[in-house]
């Protein structure tokens, strides 16, 4: 029998043909759909990420991206109303100020034959550091030497940080730094061979100096020493190696050091970056925004006794470290002293609680933008809650970046926390605990095992407050945090340095020394002199807050005008106090006037620039200001002004009547803001009464 194959149909051959083509078709719709959603996506991070330039597009990538989302009040505050120019506007009298840290006088280019090498060790934090680079950088000029690279030891000593950044070129851009000075000093990289051997077996002299050293010392001391070893090494802890204030002679020394910090010491790129990218995110509402730096850090609060602040377990733990600094000499005093009187003569903190207190009596309302910087809040976040609840928009360096940012910036770096956790015990005590568990017959009850080591609680310091006088030692992890602590100030700085308003919260660090703070309102103070600065005199305004001690909440109409009388005559009156109290113990907090210029003349100044009660307060408070060069005198570009002083300004749009923190979109007829025009002018002419007084 022959086989015949199936017949099909021809209708049946068409019908499953069609079908097979159908399906293809729609898999490819799907695959077209596919990749051009993919290339969508693709093309939307794209933007996101690379369209920083234009504030619309970063301010909706930051609603996207970020867990910020900035709450604005309806009304819109026009730049040239009386309020808007009291609160952010710049301050009149300082406006003729201008950065000028040029040579003026005899200053020759360094010779090629220098003296010798200095190379430098450099302990401490961020600001430590600067002023520490900005006083070695003088003493190799006046000591005609050259300078090696400063090493920034906690870069140096911290484990697992990333190898491509080390050293100074952790935070600065060395060759910035090198090319910036190329006029002032000799400065190389790296020591000779031959020293560098020498430095390996330690047979270079080597000083460990002060901040209090002269410039006799360094002449008389160092300098034969330099000549005849060629190279010295200087060892840096103090925050400085050569006291602030200078004979006239050296006047131009006080400029080069701010030459070297406000100019040559410029972040690398990384962290610049950063900086920016956070800084964009802060104002791409278009707002203005207020820095706040706290200053609470636990070397400050033990230093000057304000431990029972906290009245909880952080009294005990700041109590251990004041116990510290007595048992080295850190601190001389008793153990316990009576923080309310210390707090009362101005020499604690100021809490955050008391800031938004004084904040929102000045006149800022709920929703101002208030950024928070440095490293540490002692107290944690708690401290805080009572900032979070006055105003809606607090944030910090934490909440405007991502995680992929910050590792960006540090590098790569060795998994250390993994490392750390894995550590096998050592073997004696391995042996130990074999030993126990396999030997033989024993009495009973059995004996104790053998004890484990002392573990603590890192992030909770209260592990090891009770068993021991000394601090513990730090780990490798923590290590490796202080570094990071190092950039993460950093990004502050620069954000405290370009905000519209800056807030100290304290201005001394755990030495007693000017903090990180100080810094900032010193260089705000050559870069732009009239920004917004608020100079707390703590005491005073520690005494007004115990006025309302009981009602907090419910200030009254006179206790407002006296808190804003106080802050805006400090606005001047502050940089006097600055100049006696900080400039002798660092420079860079008070650069003026050796690295400040003006514009106007003193002497024919108006009446009317200058009321008669600004007029004495300025320029006594800053010294001698001398005339800017020909070639800076152009128009100078200000917003419309009046004939009023700063004593005042108008202030039509803030009630002070009633509850503090009461809500200005309460009363939106008309009657109730007639009455609050009305309540603000009557509080106007009172405190130009006051001041004229």
């Amino acid at each position: 029998m022959k086989w015949a194959p199936p017949i099909i149909s021809s209708a049946t051959a068409g019908g499953e043909g069609k079908a097979v083509v159908f399906k293809s078709k729609l898999k490819w719709v799907g695959l077209v759909g596919l990749v051009l959603s993919t290339l969508s996506l693709f093309t939307h991070f794209l933007l996101a990420r690379y369209t920083a330039g234009t504030a619309l597009s970063e301010y909706q990538s930051s609603i996207t991206i970020f867990s910020w989302r900035p709450i604005f009040d309806t009304a819109h505050l026009s730049t040239t109303s009386g309020l808007q120019r009291r609160l952010w506007g710049p301050i009149r009298h300082l406006e003729s100020l201008h950065p000028y840290a040029n040579p003026r006088g005899n200053y020759p280019a360094p010779v090629l034959r220098t003296n010798g090498f200095i190379f430098v060790k450099i302990r401490g934090g961020f600001h430590e550091i600067r002023n520490s680079i900005c006083d070695i950088v003088v003493v190799s000029r006046l000591l005609n030497a050259t300078l090696v690279i400063p090493e920034i030891q906690s870069t140096t000593s911290s484990k697992g940080i990333s190898t491509e950044f080390k050293s100074f070129a952790y935070l600065y851009n060395e060759d910035q730094f090198m090319s910036a000075l190329l006029e002032d000093v000799k400065i190389v990289k790296t020591l000779p061979k031959n020293l560098k051997g020498s430095r390996r077996k330690k047979e270079i002299p080597s000083f460990r100096v002060s901040s209090t050293s002269s410039p006799s010392f360094y002449l008389h001391y160092v300098l034969p020493v330099l000549i005849r070893h060629s190279v010295v090494e200087i060892v840096v802890a103090d925050g400085g190696c050569l006291q602030s204030v200078l004979p006239p002679t050296l006047e131009e020394y006080q400029r080069l050091r701010c030459r070297v910090t406000f100019h040559a010491l410029r972040l690398r790129d990384e962290v610049r970056e950063l900086a920016t990218k956070i800084l964009y995110r802060l104002r791409a509402s278009g707002r203005p925004f207020i820095a706040y730096d706290p200053g609470m850090t636990r070397d400050a609060l033990a230093y000057y006794g304000c431990a029972e602040l906290f009245q909880d377990v952080h009294t005990e733990l700041i109590q251990h470290k004041r116990a510290w600094m007595i048992k080295r000499g850190i601190v001389k005093g008793n153990l316990s002293v009576d923080s309310a009187k210390q707090r009362l003569n101005g020499l604690c903190p100021l809490m955050p609680e008391e800031v938004g207190i004084i904040l929102r009596a000045y006149g800022y309302s709920r929703d101002t933008i208030i950024y928070i910087s440095g490293g540490e809040v002692f107290g944690g976040q708690k401290k805080l809650i009572p900032l979070h609840a006055m105003f809606e928009n607090v944030v910090d360096r934490t909440l405007l970046s991502m995680p992929w940012e910050l590792t960006q910036m540090y590098g790569r770096e060795a998994n250390l926390v993994d490392k750390y956790h894995k550590m096998s015990p050592p073997a004696k005590e391995e042996r130990k605990m074999e030993a126990w568990k396999t030997s033989g017959p024993r009495p009973r009850p059995l004996p104790p095992p053998p004890a484990r080591p002392k573990t603590y609680n890192i992030e909770g310091w209260w592990g090891w407050v009770a068993e021991s006088d000394n601090e513990p030692e730090s780990t490798v992890v923590e290590l490796r945090t202080n570094a990071h602590k190092l950039l993460w100030e950093a990004i502050d700085y620069t954000i405290c340095v370009e905000a519209d308003v800056f807030i100290p919260g304290f201005d001394r660090d755990g030495k007693g020394n000017p903090n990180f703070a100080s810094l900032v309102m010193g260089h705000r103070l050559y870069q732009s002199a009239a920004s917004k600065t608020y100079r707390f005199d703590r005491k005073e305004i520690v005494k007004l807050l115990e006025e309302i001690r009981d009602q907090f909440y419910q200030a009254n109409h006179t206790w407002i005008t006296s808190v804003r009388r106080h802050l805006r005559k400090n606005l001047v009156d502050g940089l006097s106090k600055e100049s006696t109290i900080s400039k002798p113990l660092s420079f860079l907090s008070f650069p003026v006037p050796e690295c400040t210029c003006s514009k106007i003349d003193s002497t024919k100044v108006s009446s009317r620039a200058l009321s008669p009660s600004s007029n004495s307060r300025f320029p006594n408070a800053l010294g001698v200001i001398h005339q800017c060069p020909s070639w800076m005198n152009v128009d100078m570009v200000s917003g419309p002004r009046g004939d009023e002083s700063e004593e005042d300004l108008g202030e039509d749009d803030f009630s002070s009547t009633g509850l503090l923190f009461q809500q200005s979109t309460e009363n939106n007829d008309g009657g109730g803001e007639m009455s609050s025009k009305e309540d603000t002018q009557i509080e106007d002419q009172e405190e130009l009464e006051g001041s004229e007084r």
